[in-house]
């Protein structure tokens, strides 16, 4: 499973919105364009279909998604082996329920994101999780540059967006993670969180655009 992480820390083969959460440009921009996963909607039925007469066939699924889900599940967890442990039973549990799936495949990456929220709910009602800081992707910190200044200003911008994202409702912070750890679309992430689309972006835009003008109102 180390591939997984290894593929993790390069912030999921680049494909990563470039929005910068809170220090982004362009809060609108930022919230509410789709972010892109270069596969066509029909592609995931026809796999779907597929895995549904024959268990085998839900093998391009995992290779697709497996590395997007890591990535959410390790957030939540502290270790490694915690987040390898929670996804093999995210696509076990999914594996099984393919036959009670009632979706057409258009949206199978919310389906498996909401099994893997699940997982994690569940998680935490034998332990105590919490999300993982040191493991959010580069995307989600502030930009700095690698000299020794410049470092001490990125770890001062770096402990005022955790105390930012700390200080965000649960709903929140679920919300900025499935978008930019996940790389969901605003209706995945409301099929995910059981919102409609409408008070999805809301609360996403809202939430991006209140963490910028709390960092930048101390500028």
């Amino acid at each position: 499973m180390g591939d997984h992480d290894d593929a993790y820390q390069v912030d999921g083969g680049g494909t990563t919105m470039t929005a910068r959460m809170a220090l982004a440009n362009d809060v609108d921009e930022c919230a509410m364009t789709t972010v892109p996963d270069g596969r066509a909607p029909d592609d995931d039925a026809a796999l779907v279909r597929a895995a549904r007469r024959d268990r085998a066939a839900f093998a391009p699924l995992y290779d697709r998604y497996a590395d997007r889900v890591y990535a959410y599940l390790r957030l939540h967890v502290a270790q490694q082996e915690d987040a390898a442990d929670l996804l093999q039973q995210v696509f076990l549990h999914a594996l099984d329920g393919l036959p009670r799936y009632r979706g057409d495949g258009t949206h199978v990456v919310a389906w498996l994101f909401r099994i893997a929220r699940n997982a994690v709910i569940d998680a935490r009602r034998r332990q105590r999780l919490t999300l993982s800081w040191d493991a959010i992707p580069d995307a989600l910190h502030p930009i700095g540059e690698h000299d020794p200044e410049a470092e001490v200003l990125r770890q001062e911008a770096h402990s005022r967006v955790r105390a930012l994202v700390d200080a965000l409702d649960e709903e929140a912070r679920e919300v900025l993670v499935l978008r930019f750890t996940g790389r969901l679309s605003i209706a995945d992430i409301a099929l995910v969180i059981g919102k409609s689309e409408a008070a999805t972006q809301k609360k996403l835009y809202r939430t991006m655009r209140a963490l910028k003008e709390q960092y930048h109102a101390h500028d």
